[in-house]
């Protein structure tokens, strides 16, 4: 946690004095305690920002000012869910409060990051032209189709930044200014967001030739129009459990057969099951793959995912499946596009 005792003032110091302690201190906020410690409310760069346009004096005190709601936390209170927390409300500080309301510490945005860092480099495929849901795909791409109010590839990049992955590279080809002006650097997400732009089409898993250099770790790649909430950490302690070259997620998929199913020996029937449910384990889109796989991938040529397990199959490397059991939805058709609408606020709560 940083040192916020550096940063504590009365609700009846100046603003000018606030904001003198807010520079000297490099936290960029000021926290506001009663005599008895307990957080009164907060003074960021966005309230001195909205205090100096609005005209007010360097010498009104403090709690004319200062945010008297903010957002805290608890000392028990996980960091991924204090990361989860302040991407959605897109903040840089989280006080922490004991039961009484009184501050014990204080959690900023650099340093939680900083905790999770993962070196894993992330590849989402976002180039795809999804004629299957248009027409709303004619003047939209396909990740950036809203699911719960936010582009859905926005969804699965937070979910990433949650988890601590910082390097995020986005293959585009479809309408691919328009994610690029979305995303941009990846900075509002506290990412680096690098691209991959495909000029003619390379399959799910050619366009990883186009990475700038051979990771030094393995990379978890996956489609950018899935919904789902795995966590990548277990994913890749099971890739490396495994010792595996590559690892596919796969769910499993219950088909019911809609008639009598009839086992035959010869002409001789031996049984007849009624309307029987199979059950198939199927690629769920999600993958992780050791640097020594990227390999196996010809330069700039139309590849897909399932050929290079296939090849690293064939060459005798292990190639290692991860079930999933999360919620898990392809926004692959316009009925799988209004069912996601339906279920995803409602799974996320």
């Amino acid at each position: 946690m940083a040192d916020w005792k550096d940063v504590i003032v009365s609700p009846d110091t100046t603003l000018g004095e606030a904001i003198a302690k807010v520079d000297s201190a490099g936290l960029q906020v000021a926290l506001v305690l009663a005599a008895d410690t307990s957080l009164l409310g907060i003074l960021t760069d966005g309230n001195i920002r909205r205090a100096i346009l609005a005209g007010k004096d360097l010498q009104v005190p403090v709690s004319t000012v200062m945010n008297v709601r903010p957002t805290t936390v608890t000392a028990s209170t996980p960091r991924d869910e204090m990361l989860a927390l302040m991407r959605r409300k897109v903040l840089h500080h989280l006080p922490v409060v004991d039961d009484a309301g009184r501050i014990v510490g204080l959690v900023t945005l650099d340093e939680i990051i900083g905790a999770s860092h993962r070196p894993n480099w992330v590849v989402l495929m976002a180039g795809g032209l999804g004629t299957r849901l248009q027409p709303l795909t004619d003047d939209c791409p396909k990740p950036l189709l809203e699911v719960g109010g936010k582009p859905i590839l926005e969804t699965i990049l937070e979910s990433f930044a949650e988890q601590g992955f910082k390097q995020i590279f986005l293959s585009v080809n479809y309408k691919a200014e328009m994610i690029r002006n979305h995303f941009g650097s990846g900075d509002r997400w506290g990412v680096q967001v690098e691209y991959l732009h495909e000029g003619p089409r390379l399959g799910t898993a050619g366009a990883l030739s186009l990475l700038p250099k051979r990771p030094t770790a393995p990379v978890v790649v996956m489609n950018g129009d899935l919904l789902t909430r795995p966590n990548f950490e277990n994913i890749l302690q099971f890739h490396l459990a495994q010792g595996a070259v590559a690892t596919m997620v796969v769910r499993e998929y219950d088909f019911q057969v809609p008639y009598g199913v009839v086992r035959l020996n010869g002409t001789r029937i031996e049984s007849i099951e009624e309307k029987p449910v199979q059950k198939f384990f199927v690629n769920a889109g999600i993958y992780v793959l050791s640097p020594e796989a990227l390999e196996y991938l010809p330069a700039g040529t139309c590849f897909d995912m399932p050929v290079l397990f296939e090849h690293l199959v064939a060459a005798g490397k292990t190639v290692a499946a991860y079930p999933l059991r999360e919620y898990w939805l392809d926004i692959g058709r316009l009925d799988d596009f209004e069912r996601a609408q339906r279920e995803w606020v409602k799974d996320k709560a």
